[in-house]
């Protein structure tokens, strides 16, 4: 427990003498002066201060069209969800350990995991995840914990900020990773195989059994837009499913990180971070909800935890329940196949002018090709639309949501 003691007189000495201080005094004696260097304005009252803040907003443009993706992805989110959301009943200064007291927020956990496994086509799923990022990387080391290999094969294709923090995550522990654009032959020495469906650039793929399953195959992991699980078939081949649930009623302006989920075939069920809330009965033979299968330090001996991680994000995961029960079925499948129209019809009607689709298959989300990123971007923006994700001098990562009219689509073709 010696990481975990405040420090001591000679680890104070110690880190004064770094920074050029001979006390704790003298490190705060430097604030005045570096306050005055800030050339603050005088203080306002709460009216002024109104004022001044509505001024600033002012300038703000928010009537621009969005064709901005890239991981955050502008989705229609019924009105119910914020007000449900809102509610002192789930919002509360103590969201995150609410699971332990509150049998309702654990119902709707406990809805939220059946949700992402019919939509995943996984037998288990825990309470969420910090974030898809958090996820993927959580995904990775329990790959490794199963099959006892340290080295994974990971897709160039993945979203980089996905990369960053697995990078990160892996090279904490001691792990290795391989990028790969195409397949090896041999993959016997990885303990998973990473992909992202559809990929980064808004390609679709078929996630099909990567070798015989036999002793030595790498476990599958899916990094998968859960919004185009509306049009396509889940990724049941795969082992571990994990990804953002952002575009299921989660705003774009919300913030981040937004909610991970994962979720993963019922034998790795031990083996599965987080938290997971399953259904029994009480003394008195009445439905109840509790957290169950709790792998994480706080609960168990810590070299026996699977992750640090050790809570969940239960309002974002309530969002996105309230969302797909609102939407429901039919309405889920209604908004990704508009999604799907919408960036199809665009990317069409750019050919017609001669800008090309550099995408085979892909579901709302696709890459085009032009002369001048810079200068396509800026013809763009001069009509107030956001015009997708520079990802090069002569590419652009371009996304169509529901959210987005014909004459959105016709806008930004004539802009050109």
């Amino acid at each position: 427990m010696d990481n975990f003691l405040a420090h001591n007189d000679d680890t104070r000495a110690k880190m004064l003498a770094d920074i050029n201080c001979n006390s704790v005094d003298d490190l705060f004696s430097q604030l005045p002066d570096i306050i005055k260097e800030f050339k603050l304005a005088q203080p306002l009252s709460e009216l002024e201060t109104q004022k001044v803040i509505k001024k600033l907003a002012g300038n703000n443009k928010t009537d621009c069209v969005s064709f901005l993706g890239a991981g955050a992805y502008n989705k229609f989110i019924p009105a119910a969800v914020n007000y449900v959301a809102e509610r002192f009943e789930f919002l509360t200064a103590y969201t995150p350990y609410q699971p332990e007291i509150s049998q309702g927020t654990l119902q709707i956990i406990y809805e939220f995991q059946t949700m992402i496994c019919k939509l995943t086509g996984m037998d288990i799923a825990n309470a969420s995840m910090y974030d898809v990022s958090t996820a993927a990387a959580e995904a990775i080391l329990m790959s490794m914990r199963i099959t006892k290999k340290h080295k994974a094969l990971i897709s160039n294709k993945i979203n980089p900020q996905y990369k960053e923090v697995i990078k990160t995550y892996l090279w904490a522990g001691n792990f290795e990773a391989e990028w790969f654009d195409s397949l090896p032959d041999n993959l016997a020495e990885y303990a998973a195989v990473v992909y992202q469906n559809p990929d980064f650039y808004g390609e679709l793929m078929e996630v099909g059994n990567i070798c015989n399953r036999g002793e030595n195959c790498p476990l599958t992991i899916v990094i998968q837009d859960i919004a185009a699980l509306s049009i396509i078939e889940p990724p049941r081949n795969a082992d571990i499913v994990v990804g953002d649930v952002q575009p299921a009623g989660i705003p774009v302006w919300f913030g981040g990180p937004h909610a991970g989920y994962m979720a993963c075939k019922e034998k790795y069920l031990r083996q599965l971070p987080g938290r997971i809330v399953g259904r029994t009965v009480d003394a008195d033979g009445n439905q109840a909800f509790t957290l169950t299968i709790q792998t994480r330090e706080q609960h168990i001996k810590r070299e026996k935890a699977t992750s640090n991680i050790c809570s969940n994000q239960s309002l974002i995961a309530l969002m996105s329940t309230l969302y797909f029960s609102l939407m429901g079925e039919n309405g889920f499948k209604q908004a990704g196949l508009i999604s799907a129209k919408r960036a199809h019809q665009l990317s069409e009607k750019l050919s017609k002018i001669g800008v090309k689709t550099l995408n085979a298959d892909f579901y709302d989300e696709f890459v085009i090709e032009v002369a001048d990123a810079d200068e396509t971007l800026k013809k763009l923006k001069a009509n107030n639309i956001i015009g997708g994700f520079k990802l090069s001098d002569t590419k652009i990562l371009v996304c169509a949501t529901e959210m987005i009219s014909e004459n959105d689509i016709d806008r930004y073709v004539n802009s050109l």
